[in-house]
């Protein structure tokens, strides 16, 4: 059973919606038989690379929200607390905010090399833990290879237009579903979860939705003849 999963590396709710999603797979008796494929959605295209007050993230929302600094900053203490609640560490204080295009471009080019996951978790981090920019070529090359990328590679999803595409097409895939935020859960085109959802409201979504697509899609045990075979890391007999 497929599940997609549409966020924006620049989304607190959604790094802690990996989390819980996490929490919830891992108590899932046949995530074996799941399919996990993480997808781009922009939140802001048009955030400039480096916006008014980038490094100061409180002042960039209360300027964004028309609040005073004081509620910006009390609404972001909350935030950090509840990420600490799933294990993650938001030092919010040294966020550059940024434009996410790059960002979502190397995570298209990592996906077809599978490592579209790890992707998202080292950007994720690098965001929200560590305060690296997402927009600097020389920090986004040491993330890239973090993931398992050669430069060469890093530079061809920066500069070619086909991850590009692959970015605002995966974004319009989310409206058309629906989508008005994220993170976005979609599973097996039938159910979806909107937001950063507790972990057993996600582990019960998630055993609906595979018993029915176990009906459609019925596990056949076949009926095998045997004769001389060779096994992988064995002898041949």
């Amino acid at each position: 059973m497929k599940i997609e999963i549409w966020s924006d590396i620049m989304c607190p709710f959604c790094y802690i919606g990996k989390r819980n999603f996490e929490k919830a797979l891992a108590r899932f008796p046949n995530k074996d038989l799941v399919e996990v494929e993480w997808k781009s959605f922009q939140l802001d295209p048009a955030m400039p690379e480096a916006p008014k007050y980038q490094d100061d993230m409180y002042m960039f929302v209360a300027d964004r929200k028309g609040m005073s600094y004081e509620q910006s900053k009390t609404r972001h203490q909350d935030l950090i607390q509840y990420a600490k609640s799933v294990g993650l560490e938001y030092n919010l204080d040294k966020a550059l905010v940024t434009n996410s295009m790059k960002g979502h471009r190397i995570i298209q080019f990592a996906k077809t090399k599978g490592l579209g996951e790890k992707a998202e978790e080292i950007l994720f981090f690098a965001y929200f833990t560590a305060g690296k920019n997402l927009n600097n070529s020389a920090t986004l090359v040491e993330l890239g290879k973090e993931i398992g990328l050669t430069e060469s590679e890093v530079y061809t999803a920066l500069t070619d237009p086909l991850y590009l595409q692959k970015v605002e097409s995966e974004s319009y895939e989310a409206q058309s579903l629906g989508a008005t935020g994220v993170p976005f859960f979609v599973l097996n085109r039938k159910y979806a979860i909107a937001g950063a959802q507790q972990p057993n409201h996600i582990l019960q979504t998630l055993e609906n939705s595979f018993a029915e697509w176990q009906k459609e899609s019925p596990q056949t045990a076949l009926n095998v003849t045997a004769g001389k075979v060779c096994i992988p890391d064995k002898e041949c007999h």
